[in-house]
């Protein structure tokens, strides 16, 4: 979720160009907002912090909202994430001359959340490659020139939204205690997010990723891992009756997936030479800039819990 394990010397400074250039005069003022090390020295984030926490507390919100008292109310939040994001999807990739099939992406996106939900896991396989198919023979009316491109970037786009999303209806699906393990997830995930980014703006200094990821730091990794199996061991033992070794290895399970998920939005934007996927909450970006680690988290939980919980 988002650019976890930012050091001090690397952190972003507010809204530059998509080229890396810098902001207008006095922009990265307005963005950036000040920690302080331990030492007292100050630490400038990269985003306005009090706005991005309002906005990410709204969505946990809304999340909260729709799993209470009805799970089935859930897939609602990932049919409008699946609308949402295959749009950011299609624009993001149309400035590089690609066009997504977005009819059949979008109708088949949704039946793969009601499948997933409802049906389980052999529904959701059987939804989404119907959809593959659906959407490779739309491209066919515009012939042979970028076919290949064109179904290459639809069946990334169904694999990497649709169906990833419908492994989160297979967590809250799950008898008897779904809604605690979507919880569970989230807030697992959530302390990644947390621990790798204040142990990386306060104490990273060892760069992980440059090419990829120049913010990211091993100290920020560190602190993701301590707080996802923290979480973990929480979330499991407390609200799932499980033993607290499966929550450890949930969150080790849950950190290295949403560390990759992060690395992986970062590639597909530096590709597409964007900033951000889009302005769908103000403070965080685009919906996939702010689900990126949830997204490929999402089916790992999803077997470490059906395995050990």
């Amino acid at each position: 979720m988002g650019e976890r394990g930012q050091s001090a010397e690397s952190a972003p400074t507010g809204e530059g160009n998509q080229n890396g250039g810098p902001p207008p005069d006095g922009a990265a003022d307005k963005q950036r907002f000040v920690l302080h090390k331990p030492g007292g020295e100050p630490v400038r984030t990269g985003r306005n912090l009090p706005l991005a926490i309002g906005s990410g507390v709204a969505l946990g919100a809304l999340v909260l909202v729709s799993i209470y008292p009805y799970p089935q109310a859930f897939v609602a939040i990932t049919s409008a994430a699946v609308l949402l994001g295959l749009r950011e999807l299609a624009r993001a990739v149309s400035g590089q001359g690609v066009a997504l099939a977005l009819p059949p992406l979008l109708v088949g996106g949704v039946a793969m959340q009601v499948c997933a939900h409802f049906g389980g896991p052999a529904w959701l396989v059987g939804a989404t490659a119907i959809t593959a198919i659906v959407a490779l023979s739309w491209r066919l009316r515009a012939g042979s020139d970028g076919y290949v491109r064109d179904t290459a970037a639809n069946l990334f786009s169904l694999l990497y939204l649709p169906f990833l999303l419908g492994t989160w209806q297979l967590l809250i699906a799950a008898p008897d205690d779904g809604q605690q393990r979507i919880i569970a997830f989230i807030v697992v995930t959530i302390s990644s997010d947390i621990g790798g980014y204040f142990a990386g703006i306060l104490a990273g200094r060892h760069k992980m990723a440059p090419v990829i990821s120049p913010n990211k730091t091993w100290e920020g990794f560190a602190g993701s891992v301590l707080g996802c199996m923290i979480a973990g061991a929480l979330t499991v033992e407390l609200m799932l009756g499980g033993p607290a070794w499966a929550g450890i290895v949930l969150g080790v399970a849950v950190v290295l997936a949403a560390t990759v998920g992060d690395l992986i939005e970062s590639l597909v934007k530096r590709d597409l030479g964007m900033k951000d996927m889009g302005r769908f909450m103000p403070g965080h970006g685009g919906l996939l800039d702010r689900v990126d680690s949830l997204l490929i988290a999402g089916p790992v939980a999803w077997v470490v819990l059906t395995l050990l919980v």
